[in-house]
């Protein structure tokens, strides 16, 4: 159950928003649904998730899903690991690999840059961000300096998502089997 309960009386516009959401993923969005309290925050939030959905990406889809995976189930947000994993599968990523995200650096599911990307994604979850001058130069030989700025921004906003999602209380809506998208029962790869 969330933290705030859902907004009763949405105008029109807030209401044909959260349709158009529901008919692109079958299912209202939660945050969305939350977020609609505030109208300055639900509406840049569309517009810039809407801007995400069609912008050029220079990282290939599944290292971007995998990294994406890897901050929700780090902070441990139910609602983003389940509807994270939705995408990934929408996408092509196998449900193994979904699965072995928890676990990436001794699973053989992944390549170096794969894995060099998870771990990055690590370091900048951390608290404090434990980023390194070496793990960005690897990177950039890996990704280039556009790859590594994409990439970057894309843990950040996981990082967003999962913090908000978290703390309000939304918890997984069944966008994917619940083996998919259970919650990793361990610490993150970067504390064992």
């Amino acid at each position: 159950m969330t933290r705030i309960p859902f907004p009763t009386r949405l105008g029109p516009a807030r209401r044909a928003a959260l349709a158009a959401s529901r008919a692109l993923f079958g299912k209202d969005l939660e945050p969305s649904r939350l977020a609609a309290h505030h109208g300055g925050i639900f509406w840049r939030t569309l517009a810039h998730e809407g801007g995400l959905m069609t912008m050029r990406h220079r990282l290939p889809r599944p290292l971007r899903d995998l990294v994406l995976q890897r901050a929700a189930v780090t902070i441990g947000c139910p609602w983003c690991i389940d509807f994270g994993a939705m995408l990934a599968l929408r996408e092509g990523l196998t449900p193994e690999r979904i699965l072995a995200v928890p676990d990436y650096a001794s699973s053989d599911l992944f390549t170096a840059v794969e894995k060099r990307a998870m771990a990055y994604a690590d370091a900048m979850t951390a608290t404090p961000p434990t980023v390194t001058d070496a793990q960005v130069a690897e990177l950039r030989e890996d990704l280039g300096d556009a790859g590594v700025v994409e990439l970057t921004f894309l843990v950040a906003l996981e990082n967003h998502r999962s913090r908000i999602n978290h703390a309000l209380g939304l918890t997984s809506q069944g966008f994917t089997d619940a083996a998919v998208c259970a919650l990793p029962s361990s610490q993150p790869q970067s504390q064992r």
